[in-house]
C-alpha cells in the first residue's frame, strides 16, 4: 500500500503514475482501498476529488477573477512569452496599488488556496483553468516577494524569472523563456544608475514604486546591521516619504521620484569609504564619530580618520568571543573605547551625548558575526 500511494507523486514532467499488476493483486487492492475510503470518509468527509476539491478550486477561480476585475489578462492564455510577461507584471502593477490594500490581502490568501485546490484535483481540471491558475499564482509569487512576505530572500530579478519560468512549464507545459521585467535589461540594484534610469522609465508606476520601496528597505536593513547612523538616517527618509504618500500627500509619480532621489543618496554613500580611504567598518566608525555634523568644526578630517582607524583596529584586536555573553567583556571594551577618544580629546566640551553614538556602533560591529565583519563591502 505504501508503495502504491507514492504513485501520486509525479516527476516533473508527468502528469500521473500508473500501477501494473504483475502477480494479480488488483482485487486485493481495491477491497482494501474500500476499507481505507470508507474510513476516511468517517473521519474526514466525502474524499471525492471531484466532489471536494474540485468545487473547491472553482469557487476560488471565480473569486480571483472578481478580484482582478477591469484588468485584461486574456493574453497569458494566447499570447507570446513576451505578452504572457507583459500581463503578469501589469497584474503585479495592478494589484499593488495603494488603493488595493484590502483586495491584495485576500488574493494573496485567496490565490494560495486556489493553488492548493489545484494540487488535489490537476488531473480532472480542464487545461485552460489550468493556464488561468497558473496565472494567479505567478502573480502571488512575485506580489510575496514584492511586499516582503514568505521566505524572506533578496529580491532577485534572474530568480524571480526561473520560479515563474519553471511554474508555468509545469503547469502550461510552456517551452520558451519569459523576462518578467522586459524593461529592466540586468538585474535589481540600487547602485547601478542603469537600472535607476530604467525603473523610472516603467509604464507599470505601482510596481516600480514597490521595487524601489523593497530594494531600499532590503539597503536599510543591511545598514541596520553595521552602520547605526545610516540605518537612521535612511529609515527615517523612507518612513516620512511613504507617511506622506499613504496620507494622500504625494502622487504615485512624486513618490518614487522622492524614492529614486533616496536611493541616489544612498549611492553616494557608497562611494564616501572609497572618497575618504575607508574599508565599510571603518566609514561606519567614521559616521558615528561625526554625529553630528558639528563636530567636524572642531577636529580636522584627518584626525577623525586617524581616530577612526585607531578604533577599528582596537576593536579588532580587543574582540573577544564572549563579548555578547559576558557583561564583564562588554565593560572592557567600554572602557577601551572611552580611553581611546579620551586621548584624542574626544567630543568637544558640550557634546558629550555624541559617544553614545559610537559606544552603540561599536556594540553593534562586536555583536556581528565573525565571517560578516570580515568582508571588505557590505554594499550587494
Amino acid at each position: 500500500m505504501q508503495a502504491i500511494a507514492r504513485v501520486n507523486r509525479v516527476f516533473a514532467d508527468k502528469e500521473g503514475g500508473l500501477v501494473v499488476d504483475y502477480v494479480g493483486i488488483a482485487s486485493a487492492l481495491k477491497e482494501a482501498m474500500n476499507d481505507y475510503t470508507s474510513r476516511d470518509k468517517k473521519n474526514y468527509g466525502d474524499t471525492d476529488i471531484a466532489k471536494v476539491a474540485y468545487p473547491k478550486f472553482l469557487e476560488k477561480l471565480s473569486i480571483c477573477r472578481d478580484i482582478f476585475h477591469g484588468y485584461d489578462y486574456s493574453k497569458f492564455t494566447t499570447g507570446t512569452d513576451l505578452e504572457r510577461s507583459k500581463a503578469i507584471s501589469g497584474a503585479v502593477n495592478f494589484i499593488v496599488a495603494a488603493n488595493m490594500t484590502r483586495k491584495r490581502e485576500d488574493f494573496l490568501k485567496e490565490a494560495l488556496m486556489l493553488r492548493q485546490a489545484l494540487s488535489l484535483c490537476a488531473s480532472i481540471v480542464e487545461a485552460k483553468l489550468r493556464i488561468e491558475a497558473a496565472f494567479f499564482e505567478s502573480v502571488r509569487v512575485l506580489v510575496m516577494r514584492l511586499m516582503n512576505q514568505g521566505e524572506g530572500k533578496k529580491i532577485s530579478l534572474p530568480e524571480m524569472n526561473a520560479r515563474i519560468n519553471e511554474l508555468l512549464k509545469q503547469s502550461i507545459k510552456s517551452e520558451g523563456v519569459m523576462n518578467l521585467f522586459s524593461d529592466i535589461s540586468e538585474g535589481f540594484s540600487l547602485f547601478d544608475s542603469k537600472f535607476l534610469e530604467e525603473i523610472s522609465k516603467m509604464k507599470e508606476r505601482n510596481l516600480a514604486l514597490e521595487l524601489l520601496k523593497k530594494l531600499i528597505v532590503e539597503q536599510v536593513q543591511i545598514y541596520r546591521r553595521s552602520n547605526v547612523v545610516k540605518s537612521e538616517k535612511f529609515s527615517e527618509i523612507i518612513k516620512n516619504v511613504m507617511n506622506r504618500y499613504l496620507n494622500g500627500m504625494l502622487t504615485n509619480e512624486q513618490v518614487i521620484e522622492e524614492l529614486l532621489n533616496l536611493a541616489k543618496q544612498i549611492q553616494a554613500a557608497q562611494k564616501e569609504g572609497e572618497q575618504l580611504g575607508l574599508t565599510d567598518d571603518e566609514l561606519a566608525f567614521y559616521d558615528a564619530l561625526t554625529q553630528p555634523q558639528a563636530i567636524k568644526d572642531f577636529y580636522q578630517n584627518d584626525e577623525l580618520i586617524a581616530i577612526t582607524k585607531e578604533l577599528t583596529e582596537a576593536l579588532r584586536k580587543n574582540r573577544t568571543i564572549d563579548w555578547q555573553k559576558r557583561e564583564s567583556a562588554r565593560a572592557k571594551m567600554r572602557m577601551m573605547i572611552k580611553k581611546l577618544l579620551k586621548k584624542h580629546k574626544y567630543p568637544p566640551e558640550g557634546m558629550d551625548y555624541a559617544v553614545q553614538t559610537v559606544m552603540t556602533q561599536c556594540e553593534l560591529w562586536a555583536d556581528r558575526p565573525i565571517d560578516e565583519i570580515s568582508q571588505r563591502k557590505i554594499f550587494r
